[in-house]
């Protein structure tokens, strides 16, 4: 009898102001679900079906995450099952949430579920990076890896992989805005300076350490003033419609910060309290509908889990 199950993998947000390919957190909103069953009959991985994603992504297994993070995953166990995946994309398209690494994650959970869980979760981070390497070409894991684990995380190494879990502030909480606009993730890297100068870059790491400190000792006045971005925002913010705007609206608004998510289009803020979440999003979206973009917002709390079963 073949064996099925569904897993959710949430969006998240990446790069986090200082944390260019270091930072990234879940999100308690959408996600990618992907039906997986182990079918005997065959070996290797097949695409059943792809739903929500308007046809554009390809259900040959060697160009989409999913089937690339499977297929990897059975490698490395030895295992000749074969395995049908149907992926629900429940997120926007190219939309600075991590939709690519969302149903990688996912996909390879669900697998490694049904074969009675050869591996930890944190061991499954390489087949999902190996997938958004191949489909992207550069190596990161600022999304994968708070969707496969949850939380606020810390990427230190790639290979091997190694990241930290961060302390949430309890006070903490995240508003995002997706104006329906699409930005290139390839593209978007390769806009970014080859070389930055010393005295920006140590800026940089001083940032990103104070950050850190912010979270374990649930500073949020320190958080704020440390998440600036001297490197991708200056050059990424050109390319979303009305970014200075959005940003001042939400800072004046109450917020602790405001950045670029990803490559963008979508931009977060962190706030101190569920109300000012939700305000700053309100001020956010209304901007965008102001100039007729069409747009949508997500606030609240840090999802704590990663990809689970549903």
């Amino acid at each position: 009898m073949n064996k099925t199950i569904s897993v959710f993998a949430p969006a998240t947000v990446s790069n986090i102001a200082c944390g260019f390919d270091t930072f990234g957190f879940a999100i308690d909103g959408p996600g990618d679900v992907v039906k997986a069953t182990i079918d005997m009959s065959f070996s290797g991985v097949k695409i059943l079906k792809i739903s929500g994603d308007d046809g554009r992504l390809p259900l040959d297994v060697n160009k989409n995450t999913a089937g690339i993070a499977v297929q990897a995953f059975l490698n490395k166990i030895g295992s000749r099952a074969g395995v049908i995946l149907e992926i629900e994309n429940k997120m926007p398209f190219a939309s600075g949430l991590g939709s690519s690494a969302a149903s990688a994650a996912a996909a390879v959970t669900a697998v490694n579920f049904l074969l009675e869980k050869p591996l930890k979760s944190m061991e499954l981070l390489p087949f999902v990076i190996e997938s958004e390497t191949s489909i992207g070409g550069t190596a990161h894991a600022d999304n994968a890896a708070p969707s496969l684990l949850g939380g606020f995380v810390l990427v230190r190494y790639l290979e091997p992989a190694d990241v930290l879990n961060l302390p949430v502030p309890t006070g903490l909480y995240y508003a995002v805005v997706h104006p329906q606009v699409e930005i290139n993730t390839s593209e978007s890297r390769q806009a970014l300076p080859g070389n930055i100068p010393l005295k920006t870059a140590i800026k940089h790491w001083a940032n990103t350490a104070a950050t850190v400190h912010a979270l374990h000792t649930n500073n949020l006045e320190m958080l704020s003033n440390s998440l600036q971005d001297f490197v991708a925002e200056p050059v990424r913010s050109k390319s979303i419609p009305h970014y200075d705007q959005v940003k001042k609206s939400a800072i004046k608004s109450g917020a602790l910060a405001c950045n670029i998510s990803g490559s963008g289009p979508s931009i977060f803020a962190f706030c101190d309290s569920f109300d000012k979440a939700k305000k700053v999003s309100e001020k956010m979206k209304s901007i965008y509908d102001d100039d007729e973009i069409a747009c949508t917002v997500y606030y609240g709390k840090i999802r704590k889990n990663g990809a689970e079963i549903v």
